[in-house]
């Protein structure tokens, strides 16, 4: 795999990004877009700074974990913008930036004199990033928003569970991390066309909008023919074989995703009677059936072990894989092949583990190594980057308006 250090060759390199947004599904975009080189300043309140820096679990010591994975490759800044000094300071940043990405609640950034129309004068190259709980526009767009409720109200709660029984939130953040993904998408393809007419614009994304995104085929089945699906279990809505079955030592996904692999399949499980069975002849048909197929292939698959029916089809061609715990899946050789794990400073200036980027570039990963700040951790360095002396920092910290938060680790980023 190429790797290199040079961040002048990061593709976002020199970007400036204002990061307004907290917990998930902003930070999301952020921790994207500083993976591919831009600057990433983490606009934030103090003393307490993003909610997700009080989202710990007993035995969690310095910054929480799950504020850490996603803040890491950025710099924070700690101003109090109800302030008019902190306020006008924000106003210089933004007139210098080229993204800023907030996710409040519907009228909150205009009560603090920072909507778009505000920034869009001060910045007309701006691209100004909201992600809000149900879209800007609409009936329900000044209702608050969180990732489950966005889940249940979306349907995606409604087809997650197992068939008969009562339906459950899947166990991710569906609706935060996709919008944050679509957000980082939104962002990138308006500055894309900025590039091209020297003007910035509105991006707006919300979680209902991250949502929905998901309920393709399910969407399909209601608009074509009025179906309301239920859930199904690991079970999929228009192919049969085509969920995890029950081996000796546990749960193995099985693809016969197309009419190759179902024969493959009976084959594999010693049945090649199926694939001419008129239970099963024809994809609708297996599908009618799944419940009694399922039956037959647990039955089968009963007799061994998960290793030896993987071996068997791994041989025969035909895709499946264990059904591995977040643990199993994170300590993969195969994960981190594809560089989904790496190893990153922490803020104590040791390392840990942590996501990498989703996506490889020219055969490259990007990963911005930079320990997640602490509140204000850069707060001078970025105001004097952004052309404030020395004199007017020190107002600043004296007012209140901004706080500095004690240095005591150097960070850097670079790309791995």
């Amino acid at each position: 795999m190429t790797q290199t250090n040079n961040a002048l060759t990061q593709p976002l390199a020199g970007v400036k990004v204002l990061e307004l947004s907290q917990i998930m599904a902003g930070p999301t975009c952020g921790l994207m877009l500083a993976d591919l080189g831009a600057d990433v300043i983490k606009v934030e309140r103090f003393p307490q700074g993003d909610d997700a820096r009080r989202y710990r679990r007993e035995g969690d010591s310095g910054l929480p974990p799950s504020f850490m994975i996603l803040n890491r490759g950025k710099r924070s800044i700690a101003l109090d913008v109800k302030r008019p000094e902190g306020r006008a300071a924000l106003l210089r940043l933004v007139a210098q930036s080229d993204i800023l990405t907030e996710n409040f609640r519907m009228g909150v950034m205009e009560r603090l004199g920072l909507s778009y129309e505000a920034l869009h004068e001060i910045n007309p190259a701006l691209v100004y990033c909201s992600i809000t709980g149900y879209g800007r526009i609409g009936p329900l767009a000044s209702s608050g928003g969180f990732d489950l409720i966005l889940q249940a109200f979306s349907g995606l709660i409604s087809v997650t569970g197992e068939e008969g029984g009562e339906p459950v939130k899947p166990g991710v953040s569906i609706a935060d991390v996709n919008a944050g993904i679509l957000a980082a998408f939104g962002s990138l393809a308006a500055y894309i066309q900025r590039l091209r007419t020297g003007q910035g614009q509105r991006v707006d994304t919300s979680l209902l909008q991250a949502s929905m995104q998901q309920m393709y085929w399910y969407a399909a089945a209601y608009f074509s023919r009025g179906i309301v699906p239920k859930p199904a279990g690991t079970a999929h809505p228009l192919i049969a074989p085509y969920q995890v079955y029950k081996c000796s030592d546990g749960g193995l996904a099985i693809g016969g995703a197309n009419e190759a692999n179902w024969v493959r399949v009976a084959q594999i499980l010693g049945h090649a009677e199926w694939v001419d069975d008129p239970r099963f002849n024809t994809p609708d048909i297996r599908l009618a059936n799944r419940l009694e197929l399922e039956k037959l292939i647990n039955a089968i698959l009963a007799d061994d072990t998960r290793a030896a029916w993987m071996a068997r089809f791994d041989a025969g061609q035909v895709p499946c894989g264990p059904v591995q715990t977040a643990g199993e899946a994170l300590d993969h050789e195969q994960t981190r092949s594809v560089r989904m794990v790496v190893d990153v400073p922490s803020p104590d200036g040791g390392t840990m583990r942590a996501l990498g980027t989703p996506v490889l570039l020219g055969g490259t990963s990007y990963i911005a190594e930079r320990p997640a700040p602490r509140v204000g951790e850069n707060t001078a360095e970025v105001l004097r980057e952004f052309g404030f002396e020395g004199g007017e920092i020190d107002v600043l910290l004296a007012s209140g308006a901004a706080h500095q938060s004690p240095v005591t680790v150097s960070n850097t980023m670079q790309c791995a």
